[in-house]
This record gives C-alpha cells, structure tokens and sequence, in this order.
C-alpha cells in the first residue's frame, strides 16, 4: 500500500516554552474537600437519573390512584324540555290535537362493588307533564320514580376481574418501582465510588509524575556538573534532557487525567452545570487503605439472593404475571349474572274535573231511564261502582316526592342473565400467552441467578488479586527504590551508565502507579464486591427515600 506523502518535513519547534500546568475552568485554590460519604450524598441528592427514577415512583403512586379510581361512583344527570303534538287517531285522545309538554330531569348513580365483582345502579326521574287530553284528570302531574338495580356475577368476575386485576397489577408496578429507584441509587452509588478512587489514583499519579519530574530534572544537573568535571560524555546531557522531557509529558498527561476524573464525577455529584463546584477542585479525603471484608462464596451468594434488586424486579414481574393468568382464567369461564331491581313511583298533581268523560252521556241516559222506571213501577238501574283518585295525589311536585318515598307503589324483578359465546378465542388466546410468559419469566429468572453467580465470583476473585497485587506491587515499588539509589552510586563512581540510570528512573516511576494502581483497583473491587452482593446501601450507612 503506498503511503501519502503528508507533513514530511513535519518538526517541532523544541525551543518553545512550555505552557503553564494549570486546569481548564478550576481554580487550583478553591478546593473542596470531599468525603466518599458526602460524594454518595450528594450523587443521590443531585443526580438526574435518581431524580427520574424518584419521579416514576410518584407517577406509579397516581397510577395505582387512578387503577382504584374504577371504583369511584359516578353521578350523571340531564334535563330538558318536550313538546309533543299528535293527532287524534282514537275516540280516547281526548282531543283532536293531542299536546303534551313535559319538564323532565333524571339522575343516576352509578358504581362497582370493590367485592365480588357486582355492578350498582340507581335512577331516578322527575317530570312535570301537562297535556289538553280530557282524560288527564291531574293536570299539570308530577310522576317521580327511584330504581335500584343490581348485578352480581356468578362465575365470570366473582372472584376475579379487569378492575381489580388493574389494582394489583398498580401496587405491583409500585413496587417495581420503587425497586427500580433502589436499583438505580445503588448503580449511582457504585459510580460514585469508582470515580471517587480513579480521581484520587489520579492526584496521586500526578504527584508522582512530578516527583519523577523533579527526579530527572536532578539528575540533569547532576550530569551536567559530571560533565563539566570530565566524568561523563556530554551526550550523557542528551539521554538527561530526552528523560526530562518524556517525564514533562506524562506530567501533563497525568493533569489531563485529573480533569477527566473530577470532571466524571463532578458529571455525578453537581447540581447543574451551573453549579460552583465545577470551578472548585475537588480534594478527596478518605483514606484509600481501606479494609478488607472477609466474606466466603456461599455468604456473598446468600446476601446477593437477599439483596440483589433485579431479583426483587424477577419477583414482581412474575406475580404481574401470575395476576394475568388468574384474569384470563377467570375469562374463559361462562358469563352467568344475578340480575335484580326494586324500584317505587310517586304521582301527584292539579285536578282539572271529577267528571268521567267516559260516563257522562252514560250518567245521563241512566237518570232519564230511572225516572221513567219509577213512572213505570220498574226498580230503577244501579248505579255504577264510583272511581275516585285518591286524595294524596291531589298537589304539586313535594306530594309527589312525598309519595314516592312512602313506598306505596313499587316493582321488583329478579333474574338470571347468561353470555354464552359459542367460541371463545380471545381469552384462551390471552391465557396461553400468559403461561408462556410465565415460562420465560422463570427462565430469565434462571438466568439471572448465574449471571449474579458470575458477578460474585468474579468479584472476590478480583478482590483477592488486587490485594495480592498491593503486596507485589509494593514489593516491586520498594526494589525500584534500592535499585534507582544504588544505580546512582554506582554512577558517581563511575561503575555504571547514564542510561542505566534513567532506565531505574523510569522503571521506579512505573512501579510508584502500579502499586497506585493496584491500591485504587482494591477500592474499586470492594465497591464492585457491594454492588454484587446489593449491599451498596448498608455498605455506606445510605437510607433512600423515593418520596
């Protein structure tokens, strides 16, 4: 493949000062000290994501508000005006324009049974009716009625139904949630930690970029007087200088890191990007020499078990499920109600003549016949049974009211209503895609059991290596030491090399951040060992509240 020719002649200008070691938006001066305590505080305090997953426990509070909402009673009304205006079609119109006009206004009440799945209802009717009929003895009338009627499942909703389904399915999601929240905090807290200890390896690993700094800078000047003494080569100062500047790059490398590092967790801890702690530099304050929990395999197993919140989530999904199953059961069986009404009529209003239309020509022939009876000697025709109105339906509308609440005229019905499909595809089609839900929720189950099996193996395995990894490294850090010390020794009296040296230098910073390296890696794999066993919060003495 042919290269490009781009920028060969490309050189540095080696004589250009370097820029100052200073910070992007910190002011070096304005430090915060900060505890892992108070970093988790405020993480939890600030951070948006607990701040989302504390909003969707309250929305999941106002979804188990509106799931019971099915069970609120509903009250309806209307009113309105009707005129009605018909022709005589019968010799008992009593007009030969009948016009009725009424002013009517019904009511119901409305609601379901929290038990047992039965469905309420209650209307009642108010009519202020006047007609030109001469057969409407009471005119204007005022005719109230007041029915109970009532609904209660036999098989299909007795035990089980879509409200009460709802409900529980609203207390679970809650649940969930508030799992969910928990979760989350422990997902913050464990981040927390993380970048807490990769800010302080960072600090750390700065101060020895700087000493080795100082270090090569020494011993620069200290080759420079060997040269002007005749003991070494003047390109002695060249491999000095060469180690001088390899050492300024990686000091500046190690701020660059630095700010990443404060900067990632400033990301987790900081109100908002205006908040003043971005312009503070942070200076961490716990003690990285930490101690070292002592727990066995099956101990961390049994407090994962306990504690792990995805587990928790498993369960709940799992008794979701079972809620569906027991809906969509309950679904397939027939549809059988009870069916029952009571209901009582009152009646009163203006009356307009006692006069029958009926039996007035009638009452007339039947007098005349009479009279010539008695002329006749003949027993003159009975008279008819009377028919009068009673006379507590003589008055206006709060008659009315009074006799519909005396009772004296009412009506009951009883019943049974059955819904029988001839198929009834859709819930056993419901039904078996909940049992097949339930076989995937228990082997996700399953599966997330070996996957938090794995978690805690692998961290024990990696706590015991980085505390192994300290010893070595500590180990390695203090030989680095001896050797550096001794290969300058050697140098003074001439039994050794310039590059000798620097290779020490160097090999001794090297072992200065693994053995930094390894310290943090132990913080981090104790912080890894809680989050696997779901003991963050307890671990840091944290209480969340999703409220």
């Amino acid at each position: 493949m042919k290269v490009p020719a781009i920028a060969i002649d490309y050189r540095g200008n080696a004589s250009r000062p370097l820029p100052a070691l200073s910070r992007v938006g910190v002011d070096p001066n304005e430090q915060q000290p900060l505890t892992l305590n108070q970093a988790i505080t405020l993480a939890l305090r600030n951070n948006k994501d607990i701040e989302v997953a504390r909003e969707n426990v309250k929305i999941a509070e106002y979804d188990l508000l509106s799931a019971r909402g099915a069970y609120d009673p509903r009250l309806s009304a209307q009113s309105y005006y009707e005129r009605i205006r018909t022709p005589a079609t019968s010799f008992l119109s009593g007009a030969t324009k009948v016009e009725t006009s009424d002013f009517t206004g019904t009511a119901r009440l409305e609601g379901l049974t929290p038990k047992f799945g039965g469905n309420y209802r209650f209307d009642f009717s108010s009519v202020r009716q006047t007609s030109n009929s001469a057969f409407s003895v009471l005119n204007p009338q005022y005719p109230t009625a007041l029915t109970l009627t009532f609904t209660q499942p036999l098989v299909r909703g007795l035990r089980f139904d879509l409200p009460r389904r709802q409900i529980e399915v609203a207390k679970k999601n809650l649940s969930l949630t508030d799992v969910q929240f928990r979760q989350r905090a422990i997902e913050i807290i464990t981040s927390v930690q993380r970048s807490y200890w990769d800010l302080v390896f960072a600090l750390r690993n700065l101060q020895i970029q700087r000493d080795s700094l100082n270090d090569a800078r020494t011993q620069l000047e200290h080759n420079r007087r060997m040269v002007a003494e005749g003991s070494l080569a003047p390109i002695d100062i060249v491999a000095a200088e060469t180690q001088v500047a390899n050492f300024e790059q990686a000091e500046f490398s190690a701020l660059e890191d630095v700010n990443r590092a404060e900067n990632n967790l400033k990301n987790l801890i900081a109100e908002n990007q205006t908040a003043r702690l971005w312009n503070l530099a942070l200076i961490p304050m716990d003690d990285v020499d930490l101690s070292l929990p002592v727990v066995s395999l099956p101990d961390a197993m049994k407090a994962a078990t306990e504690n792990r919140q995805e587990l928790k989530q498993s369960d709940l999904a799992r008794e979701i499920n079972l809620l569906d199953q027991k809906l969509y059961r309950d679904q397939t069986k027939p549809e059988i109600d009870l069916v029952g009404s009571y209901g009582f009529v009152g009646n009163a209003g203006t009356l307009t003549s006692t006069t029958n239309p009926l039996s007035a020509s009638n009452d007339q022939l039947r007098t005349r016949v009479n009279e010539l009876s008695v002329l006749t000697g003949l027993q003159p025709l009975p008279a008819p049974p009377a028919t009068t109105i009673p006379p507590d339906l003589f008055g206006g509308y709060w008659q009315s009211l009074s006799n519909l609440g005396s009772n004296q005229f009412n009506n009951f019905r009883v019943g049974v209503a059955v819904n029988l499909p001839l198929r009834n595809r859709t819930a056993e089609g419901q039904l078996g895609h909940s049992l097949v839900e339930g076989k995937r929720i228990a082997t996700q189950r399953e599966q997330l059991e070996q996957l938090i099996q794995v978690e805690v193996r692998n961290a024990l395995q990696s706590l015991r290596t980085a505390d192994a990894r300290i010893r070595s490294a500590a180990i390695a850090r203090s030989t680095a030491e001896q050797q550096y010390e001794s290969e300058k020794r050697k140098l003074d009296v001439g039994q050794s090399t310039v590059f000798l040296v620097l290779e020490r230098q160097t090999a001794l910073a090297t072992a200065r951040g693994n053995e930094l390296r390894a310290q943090t890696d132990l913080n981090k794999a104790i912080a890894e060992l809680q989050r696997a066993t779901g003991n963050s919060l307890t671990a840091n003495n944290v209480t969340v509240s999703a409220h």
